[in-house]
């Protein structure tokens, strides 16, 4: 019997946690859209549309790349399903921006088309993948897995692009964050150059 390498720790337990992070924060980008009380009667489509339209566009928005993030993880953990110390911390700041993720979502649900907002939501998914795309970077050490690290990489760039963009047209940097879900075409993209 072999006893395992001191300072590596197993990622299972890891990714039994991260399933109920994200779990929890994908529930809970539910819980600032406005509920039935806020209308005083029946409404009508544009009231609805007034009340409901910004709230779950950022819910699709948070979820989704939520989602992708949680699917990147998955996907990474069993890439490198052992780490060091370093390497779990780095994962405990990763699954510490997802359980923020309601917070800002719930900001941008209420003021996605003010400045500072759209821009501290866009910061806010920057560093989302940017702590992904370090994790994924640490994961293929000494690999070449370029159809891997370009999924990775594709969501940190649109999301800077994305992020610049809603300092000047804060409309706009919501389509462009959502480019971010073309990752898996950037990974086969990548594959099919490295043939």
């Amino acid at each position: 019997m072999t006893l395992p390498q001191v300072g590596l720790f197993e990622m299972r337990r890891l990714e039994m946690l991260s399933n109920t992070i994200f779990g929890v924060a994908m529930t809970l980008l539910a819980y600032d859209l406005p509920k039935a009380s806020s209308f005083t009667s029946a409404p009508g489509w544009h009231d609805v549309m007034r009340v409901y339209a910004q709230p779950v566009i950022a819910l699709t928005i948070s979820f989704v790349v939520a989602g992708l993030f949680w699917f990147s993880h998955h996907r990474r953990l069993a890439v490198a399903p052992e780490g060091g110390r370093g390497v779990v911390f780095l994962n405990l700041f990763f699954l510490l921006s997802i359980i923020i993720l309601p917070v800002t979502n719930g900001l941008y649900g209420n003021y996605r088309l003010e400045g500072v907002v759209a821009v501290l939501y866009g910061f806010h998914l920057t560093l989302i993948a940017a702590l992904n795309a370090l994790l994924w970077i640490l994961a293929l050490r000494g690999r070449s897995e370029p159809p891997l690290l370009a999924t990775a990489l594709v969501p940190l760039v649109v999301f800077v692009i994305g992020t610049a963009t809603a300092f000047v047209a804060p409309r706009i940097a919501q389509f462009i964050w959502c480019l971010a879900f073309l990752a898996p075409l950037g990974g086969w993209l990548a594959a099919r150059r490295a043939r």
